[in-house]
């Protein structure tokens, strides 16, 4: 029995040992380095570009603008086609190229991208809600962009509305109304490994190596830009070093494809730090929250207007705020909700997919008011919430999947953990807080399995394994199903043109979709195993049973499946393989286009301690307990909360983008944008997990990974207030923050 225990993780020596190939690691022969020019201003009106001083340069082969991309200029996105290959008329963003240069060193890109010249005029910018709304405000993109878009004159990209139950009714009912407004930042994903592409000629075709978690799409966009049939489209895409959703969609890939195809060459770009900064990051977003609840604590309605901030083009931002919005009222049984919420372009970096999908910013603000709520109530924080939270099989959104999970025990299991009601030490607070996210809305995953002549497997599947152990729980299903032992499976990933079709690697998905299709290979060649013993052994295949490594016979023998794999090929040798899918549909009708696969939900509670000399805030113990339904890989299962848990105290405590007046980022780089480290951690963090298998998954399980980042923020804040009485409603929860909060709790 593999599943369910935690075998040496596939992959985690490489990883460890720097063994492990990442695309910047891939040496192409002939290859040119291409280095990125851009302006030191947010928006800019371009002029003249001169590239004569750079084409000086020894080893300069080539430096493109728009003027050498087709007209009018290709664009791109997974929502919208918004983004251009490279900035054309003018720049939206602090950051966003004008020009690349290709050259045999990168020495010589470098120093030929310094002597580029642009000429510019630079251009009045927004760069926060406020600015962007305004009746004045300059229009971040085209209106031409957004043609049969009644909002196209203004900077709301879009508005989502979900709405049920009667909110006037459960205005006059209510004896508490509790109001908010939230402020959630601007943090990036700071992947250890940087965003690195490259492109190169493969015969009539061309071939692309990027990071990115969604292969397939990437293809997909390629054929389109290019002009080519998928098949003629090849992406290798290598493990990614972490993606945390930054990973997902295309963003250079574009440029170093037409570079790849105008120069006959392969071309090569790696981001710095930096440069990653300017490319990607989570929405900012502005939330405002009016709760209301009877005296027994009865939460009657909730009323959310949310704004998020999602930089100059869409990518797969506005997606974010549809998801993370919906699910806003959270997991508990609210009779009437309203949730209005905005996409607002602005000339920033474009934001992308982070973990927790958008539902982070949401969160923070909910569950805040929440713990308001609560103290207003005079009900213990811990209790407010069981009284309203869903319990399984409550349609708490109508219309969407009912609660999957027997939520109360793992909100308890945390309250045991951080002994809620206990005392506390003095100068301490405590603070609870709970967090959902819908899973996967439509899906569609294939996977091929190959068991060969000795009894050892190869599993296909087109999922990315960007440090969420996908490798791993692979090779634990196939070796459960075909009694193999996990070190004789092989997990083949990263290929289009080998492995089979995958739509994404997204939405905590990996181990329920493509789980299944691999469960299902698995037993697509069980099922033949089945049809060879019963020629075998002359006996009726539907008396056969094919489980867990071993052919059940009618007779009441059990065989190791390697032994009738060995004498039902034969001295031809050869394989059994089988094909599986899993499958969601999209739903049309539904606001999202389909209804969960199943949720995420998490408890977290911490207990901190604030110097209230500096405003410095410590962890004393982080505890985080999700609802995963069964955990195939327990040491994984808790790996990925834990590194949820510290990333999400980054953004409530420490990250930030920073952006000057005219809306240039100030803090690039890993000296002035501050993340967790070890000197960050909680002096104490205790995981655990709740498993029922009532999951869609193999086994029972559900997605996981992200759960535990999603509820952070609202605990810190309130065990923060617990301490000092400090109320702070914007986020990141800096010394500074805090210190000052706690000057305006002293009396004058």
């Amino acid at each position: 029995m593999t599943v369910g225990e935690s075998p040496a993780r596939v992959g985690g020596v490489e990883r460890v040992t720097g063994r492990q190939q990442y695309v910047a690691d891939i040496n192409l022969e002939d290859v040119l380095h291409v280095k990125l020019v851009a302006l030191d201003v947010a928006r800019a009106r371009i002029g003249r570009i001169d590239a004569s001083a750079a084409m000086d340069v020894p080893g300069v082969r080539f430096v493109m603008t728009a003027a050498d991309l087709p007209d009018p200029m290709p664009r791109f996105g997974p929502q919208l086609r918004d983004r251009p290959v490279l900035a054309v008329g003018e720049t939206k963003y602090h950051g966003e190229p004008v020009a690349a240069v290709a050259a045999e060193t990168l020495d010589a890109a470098e120093e030929a991208a310094r002597l580029v010249r642009v000429e510019f005029d630079e251009l009045p910018a927004v760069h926060t809600v406020a600015a962007a709304l305004a009746d004045d405000a300059p229009l971040v993109q085209d209106p031409a962009l957004r043609p049969d878009d009644p909002r196209a004159d203004s900077n709301v990209l879009r508005e989502h509305r979900y709405a049920w139950g009667d909110l006037a009714a459960g205005e006059r009912a209510a004896d508490v109304i509790v109001e908010g407004s939230y402020r959630f930042p601007m943090v990036t994903q700071f992947a250890i490994e940087p965003h690195a592409f490259m492109a190169a000629p493969n015969g009539d075709g061309i071939t692309v190596w990027s990071a990115i978690q969604h292969p397939n799409w990437l293809q997909r966009v390629i054929a389109d830009l290019v002009q080519l049939p998928l098949s003629k489209v090849r992406i290798i895409a290598p493990d990614p070093g972490g993606g945390f959703g930054g990973k997902q969609h295309a963003k250079y890939e574009p440029l170093v494809a037409f570079l790849a195809l105008r120069l006959g060459r392969p071309v090569r770009l790696v981001l710095t730090l930096e440069e990653t900064f300017q490319a990607v990051r989570r929405g900012a977003a502005e939330i405002r929250v009016r709760d209301g609840f009877g005296r027994d604590g009865t939460l009657l309605f909730r009323d959310i207007d949310a704004d998020y901030l999602i930089g100059a083009y869409s990518d797969i931002a506005d997606r974010t705020v549809a998801k993370g919005s919906y699910t806003s009222g959270g997991p508990y049984n609210s009779p009437a909700v309203r949730i209005v919420a905005r996409s607002v372009l602005s000339h920033t970096v474009p934001s992308t997919a982070f973990r927790g999908f958008g539902n982070p910013q949401q969160i923070w603000a909910t569950e805040s008011n929440m713990d308001e709520a609560a103290r207003r109530l005079g009900i213990d924080p811990l209790e407010l919430r069981l009284r309203n939270l869903a319990r399984t099989g409550d349609p708490f959104i109508p219309g969407d999947t009912p609660a999957d999970g027997e939520w109360p025990q793992a909100l308890r299991r945390a309250a045991e953990l951080i002994d809620w009601g206990g005392p506390v030490p003095e100068g301490r607070g405590r603070g609870i807080a709970v967090g959902l996210k819908e899973g996967p809305t439509t899906g569609l995953s294939y996977s091929t399995v190959r068991l060969l002549a000795d009894g050892s497997v190869v599993v296909y599947a087109g999922t990315s394994d960007m440090g969420q152990g996908a490798r791993t729980i692979f090779a634990q299903i196939a070796a459960h199903e075909l009694g193999a032992p996990v070190e004789w499976v092989t997990v083949v990933m990263g290929d289009t043109a080998v492995v089979p079709y995958d739509q994404q690697t997204s939405a905590s998905r990996s181990s329920v979709l493509m789980g299944n299709a691999v469960l299902a290979a698995c037993r697509d060649v069980q099922r033949k195993l089945g049809a060879m013993a019963a020629r075998l052994e002359n006996t009726d295949e539907a008396g056969i049973t094919v489980d867990a490594g071993v052919v059940a016979l009618p007779d009441g023998r059990s065989l190791p499946v390697r032994d009738v794999l060995v004498r039902g090929l034969g001295r031809l040798g050869g394989e059994v393989i089988g094909v599986g899918e899993m499958r969601k549909e999209a739903q049309p009708d539904h606001p999202l286009g389909g209804t969960a696969a199943f949720y995420e939900f998490n408890a977290t509670a911490v207990e901190v301690e604030v110097d209230r000399e500096t405003g410095d805030v410590t962890v004393c113990r982080h505890v985080t307990v999700s609802d995963v339904g069964k955990a195939l890989h327990p040491g994984q299962v808790r790996g990925q909360d834990e590194g949820a848990a510290i990333m999400g105290l980054g953004h409530t405590l420490m990250e930030q983008y920073i952006y000057d007046d005219s809306g240039r980022l100030r803090n690039l780089g890993a000296i002035d944008y501050r993340i967790p480290t070890s000197m960050d951690l909680p002096l104490e963090m205790v995981s655990d997990v709740i498993e029922n298998a009532d999951g869609p998954g193999p086994y029972g399980a559900k997605g996981m990974s992200e759960g535990a980042l999603l509820c952070v923020a609202p605990a810190v804040a309130a065990a923060v207030r617990d301490a000092t009485g400090a109320v702070i409603r914007d986020l990141p929860l800096t010394p500074e923050r805090v210190w000052q909060a706690l000057q305006e709790e002293v009396p004058a």
